[in-house]
């Protein structure tokens, strides 16, 4: 036996905001096989049973293998289900009472990948990450094993339930642009909208695995889906991340919709009366009428979970969500006078099909939608291979002289400071800047806020241009 820590020393392989997140080459079966042993022994000792599953990174499966291995190892049935959303695997364990592993990168690089943990509960916790970290394991056994044949339960269910809160009929007359891309989810969800009544334009499927992230679209992904509006003609468009639990929604013009925006309009639609949030998000959501109490996180949705988890006895109805439009329910919910059952982990389903369902009952277009909420936007980019070391001293630094950003920029004053998450910086006229290390790659983060699209994105840029000159 050792610790966790001896067998990782060395490695770029550590928890980050939601799960364990390291460089391919640092993934090694006897790292992975190290953090699901200590998983199973610190947070689902007595399980006999591990679900088991993966996206389409090239690396994902022989990850897989080592997750395999060590459940094994532990004599757990390994319940493997294949490449799938991470909601959907998460909603399988939780069905069978069991702790699961998701092996996904999410939208990070290609050069990396990652784990995602789910004990009996759901998604674990900050608390559960220490103990892991804390861990002693045991590399006697074989490192990696085969694995076993897909089992498509998993995949049944998630699409039951939806088919269950929503109706085979929700998405008649709607004609869908499902940006396929290298997403988990891609053939679920071409066959679960089919099968709800939508006509499916699939797009831009890939073998390829491409790194999407919902929270900082690129430029690209942008020009794509304006042409593709343009050519095909569709109601909305739709997408995710590699491991499809964070949405991208777009309206019938192929313009991303920011997914704080679209969290606001889903919690909305389904009359949530509590809101929980990362700090980072769109502070529109503190409009006064849309909810009854808005609580505001660190970014990571363990942090969001724990805290939907204390408003949960002082409200009926308690949701969150996050900038990258994540979104997660804590309490059921009536749909129509139909349950969906609480999932307190990231979906991508449920703010298309929440909007949607707002947009027929009101016969407003997704853009109409949108444009009812007030002229509060954010944008989000980042500079790529920032050693978290450098970033975290330049906000430290920056939450110190706070000024000097609004004389160097030309801005109004600063009015607040928030170090809850990196250094978020309020000016006077309604402009937000806010830096921040990613917790899940060599990045430092910078979330703008403004009253218009245009404002927000052009703030991001001179921002983003100025922390390069400091660092």
């Amino acid at each position: 036996m050792q610790r966790l820590s001896e067998v990782t020393r060395g490695c770029d392989v550590q928890f980050g905001t939601s799960g364990v997140r390291g460089l391919v080459k640092d993934l090694t079966d006897r790292v992975v096989f190290a953090y699901a042993d200590a998983f199973l022994r610190q947070v689902a000792p007595s399980s006999e049973r591990l679900v088991l599953g993966h996206d389409l990174r090239e690396s994902s499966i022989a990850i897989a293998s080592a997750c395999a291995a060590a459940a094994k190892a532990h004599n757990c049935l390994i319940d493997y289900v294949g490449v799938l959303p991470t909601p959907a695997i998460a909603l399988y364990a939780q069905s069978m009472g069991a702790p699961a592993i998701v092996v996904t990168g999410s939208h990070i690089p290609f050069d990396r990948n990652g784990l995602k943990f789910y004990s009996l509960e759901g998604e674990i916790t900050k608390s559960h990450e220490t103990l892991i970290n804390e861990a002693l394991v045991d590399l006697s056994s074989d490192l990696t094993t085969p694995l076993p044949p897909v089992n498509q339960a998993a995949y049944h269910l998630y699409c039951q339930r939806y088919l269950d809160a929503f109706g085979e009929r929700a998405l008649a007359g709607y004609r869908i642009g499902l940006y396929q891309h290298s997403s988990a989810g891609r053939d679920l969800f071409a066959d679960l909208f089919a099968r709800m009544g939508a006509e499916v334009i699939t797009l831009g499927r890939t073998e390829s695995f491409v790194p999407i992230d919902t929270e900082a679209v690129s430029p690209e992904d942008e020009a794509r889906a304006k042409r593709w509006a343009e050519e095909m003609s569709f109601d909305v468009l739709f997408s995710t991340d590699g491991d499809s639990d964070r949405p991208l929604v777009g309206d019938a013009k192929g313009q991303w919709l920011r997914g704080d925006r679209l969290g606001i309009l889903c919690a909305q639609a389904l009359q949530a009366q509590a809101v929980v949030t990362p700090v980072s998000s769109n502070s529109a959501v503190l409009t006064d009428g849309f909810f009854d109490c808005v609580a505001y996180t660190k970014i990571g949705s363990p942090y969001v979970i724990a805290e939907m988890q204390r408003l949960l006895s002082r409200y009926d109805t308690v949701v969150g969500f996050e900038a990258n439009g994540g979104f997660l329910v804590a309490s059921d919910l009536s749909v129509d006078g139909k349950v969906l059952k609480a999932l307190a982990t990231r979906d991508a389903l449920l703010p298309l099909f929440a909007v949607l369902r707002q947009c027929r009952q009101e016969a407003l277009s997704v853009e109409q939608l949108d444009q009812r909420l007030p002229d509060i936007y954010t944008y989000s980019d980042r500079i790529k291979g920032v050693a978290p070391e450098l970033g975290q001293r330049f906000i430290e630094q920056l939450a110190l002289e706070a000024g000097v950003l609004e004389v160097d920029l030309e801005l109004d004053p600063v009015r607040a400071t928030d170090t809850t998450d990196g250094c978020r910086l309020y000016f006077d006229g309604g402009r937000v800047i806010h830096f921040r290390q990613s917790g899940n790659a060599p990045e430092l983060r910078c979330y703008t806020e403004a009253p218009s699209k245009l404002m927000a994105r052009e703030l991001n840029a001179r921002a983003l241009a100025w922390a390069v000159t400091q660092l």
